[in-house]
């Protein structure tokens, strides 16, 4: 009788073991898969692959032109919504095909020696984000444009693919609004807001 307590003895002893090792194990698992979304994604923009349209109206008619990506690297922590990074755009890049009108919207515009960048901050996704299906996902960030911050809330679309996923978006600056020179004239008058449309590719990296 006596051998046979200690041995259910160490059998109890045992099992309870046994027990504090799953439980270490699951509390592991947790931590791990919450390690993991705090990590976050990679979102990195392809400058090569990267279009960014601007139109703007005027009395005549409407003026179009392009700038150029000059960095994008976003990182996303899907558990939250907060976002971190930037999206640099070449501000001296902007031309429309008249080498007199854009001269003067480098100079007395964007003055874009000064400022040689625009750059998006982005801080908060305001929808889930699922790279597998196509979405239109919130975003709340801020605009720094001719060396001033400018709340900005885009919407941008997803597209998934097999490679680099596609973004779209559109939005309109209030140049003239946010301190900019107007560049109308007696004769020209020309829009305060400019139209900007945006097609890239990124990789996504967890």
């Amino acid at each position: 009788m006596r051998l046979k307590y200690r041995a259910s003895g160490v059998c109890a002893k045992s099992l309870r073991t046994c027990a504090s090792h799953c439980v270490l194990l699951l509390l592991a698992g947790a931590s791990t898969a919450r390690a993991q979304q705090a990590r976050g994604i990679d979102i990195k923009i392809d400058p090569a692959t990267t279009v960014i349209h601007w139109t703007l109206g005027d009395v005549l008619h409407t003026v179009r032109g392009t700038f150029k990506l000059k960095s994008g690297l976003v990182h996303l922590y899907p558990e939250t919504g907060a976002v971190t990074g930037s999206v640099v755009v070449d501000a001296t890049s902007g031309e429309s095909g008249n080498s007199m009108r854009d001269q003067v919207m480098h100079s007395k515009i964007l003055e874009s020696s000064r400022y040689p960048t625009i750059t998006f901050l982005p801080r908060h996704l305001n929808s889930k984000f699922d790279p597998n299906q196509e979405q239109a996902l919130t975003v709340d960030g801020m605009l720094n444009l001719h060396g001033q911050d400018h709340p900005l809330q885009l919407t941008v679309r997803v597209h998934p693919a097999s490679g680099p996923i596609t973004l779209n978006t559109h939005f309109t600056v209030p140049y003239v609004q946010w301190g900019l020179k107007d560049p109308s004239t007696f004769v020209l008058r020309v829009d305060k807001d400019v139209s900007i449309d945006i097609e890239a590719t990124a990789q996504l990296k967890p």
